[in-house]
């Protein structure tokens, strides 16, 4: 099978280029000026970009165990709706994926489902209980892309130390879900005016902030690699910052939600923007914009957190954080970080695709011949606005319902197949 794309602005990991793409088979076979080659089929994609396919390194697909929130097929749908051609899920499913049962489990089903590709993260300890280390070297031999604590922080700083420890010697990637939990003490909001007025239990910015700084501490005097999770509020940009100038192997994410929304959407006791860590204030909205700029922050991940309507149906304070992301992520980040001039287009791409295959050490290089044909065709004029009622995700909580944003993914293929595309929606 051969697909020939015409005529569109490719957007490489440094320039954007016009050009005519060829697909042949699962990989690109050539990149130029009016390529004249027998297609199986020809698209125009004059005015439209053509980015290397978006990588979320930091999803929760649910299963097995929470299927009424999400499964593997239903969140690797939702992730090729959203021009995301590979996703890593997160380990807080039921049985926790620790051990290779599970593991194959989730490999066998992503495969099944044949969508976007999957990449499984096992949790830092067994069951998620803090007590003792995952099989690590053996699950990252099985399949295994990283590990983390997401879900369930790592509570000791010495459980925290033997996992960067065990990491370092094998380099194995470890994602760390920065939260002391004795600090977030049962809060559901940023501490701030909105929990006040609100009468909601706040959390403060140190509830993030010392774990940033305890988990960067530990691999700096261990010379290991760390990344740091969905980063939310301006102290933990500066500690980060500062690590990096020190030569610390740290790296960072963000979400579209911290880039773009304050905690001002929790008014009316609004669910929908119940997240963790809370929406936080102006400021750290700027910090976090001005770290995703300047090279901080690393990656833009969705931390997709799919639900289902019962778990945000009800009060405040006993509704479920998260926020369904992979299907408004590229609109959210291209609006809100790319029509302002915080990045171009490049950069975003970087943050989007390249700076996540390098954490997660995936294969590939973006757009180039030889390469696999993972690809996401994107109308940055088509505006729309947010309908969560037409996700492909079981999880229809979005506090962007309703909101217009910019930039449509058109298509979106996977090894050269077309797995996605939006046909007039």
């Amino acid at each position: 099978m051969k697909t020939l794309i015409k005529n569109g602005n490719i957007v490489y990991f440094d320039k954007i280029e016009r050009a005519d793409l060829l697909i042949d088979g699962e990989v690109i076979s050539a990149i130029g000026q009016n390529i004249k080659e027998t297609a199986d089929e020809i698209i125009d994609a004059t005015d439209k970009c053509v980015f290397a396919g978006f990588v979320d390194m930091h999803v929760h697909l649910r299963e097995p165990g929470f299927e009424s929130k999400e499964t593997i097929e239903t969140g690797a749908r939702a992730a090729v709706r959203g021009g995301f051609t590979a996703v890593a899920c997160m380990p807080n499913t039921n049985p926790v994926l620790d051990n290779k049962f599970v593991l194959r489990y989730v490999q066998d089903k992503a495969k099944e489902a044949g969508l976007a590709k999957v990449y499984p993260i096992c949790s830092i300890t067994k069951g998620e209980n803090g007590e003792l280390l995952s099989d690590m070297l053996s699950l990252y031999k099985s399949g295994a892309v990283a590990f983390s604590d997401d879900g369930k922080p790592v509570r000791t700083s010495q459980m925290m130390r033997l996992a960067l420890e065990y990491s370092k010697a094998y380099d194995l990637p470890v994602l760390c879900h920065c939260e002391d939990m004795d600090l977030t003490n049962g809060g559901c909001v940023n501490e701030g005016y909105n929990a006040t007025v609100y009468g909601l239990k706040g959390i403060n910015r140190a509830s993030e902030e010392v774990a940033v700084a305890r988990e960067i501490i530990i691999a700096a005097n261990l010379g290991a690699k760390v990344h740091i999770c969905h980063v939310s509020t301006a102290g933990s940009v500066e500690i980060i910052r500062a690590a990096k100038k020190l030569g610390v192997k740290v790296t960072a994410e963000t979400c579209p939600h911290y880039i773009s929304l304050t905690d001002d959407c929790v008014a009316g006791f609004n669910t929908m923007a119940k997240v963790n860590p809370p929406l936080r204030e102006a400021k750290d909205v700027e910090a976090v914009r001005a770290a995703l700029a300047d090279g901080t922050i690393d990656c833009l991940a969705t931390d997709h957190a799919p639900h289902a309507h019962w778990d945000k149906e009800c009060q405040f304070d006993t509704a479920a954080f998260g926020i369904s992301g992979l299907e408004t992520a590229f609109a959210v980040n291209y609006t809100y970080l790319v029509k302002t001039g915080v990045l171009n287009l490049p950069k975003l791409s970087a943050l989007m695709t390249k700076n996540p295959c390098s954490v997660l050490k995936l294969p590939g290089k973006g757009i180039a011949v030889g390469e696999k044909a993972d690809l996401t065709v994107v109308d940055l004029n088509k505006a729309w606005t947010v309908n969560p009622s037409k996700f492909a995700s079981k999880g229809k909580n979005t506090p962007f319902a309703g909101k217009e944003l910019f930039g449509a993914v058109e298509m979106t293929f996977v090894d050269g197949d077309k797995k996605y595309a939006r046909d007039g929606e």
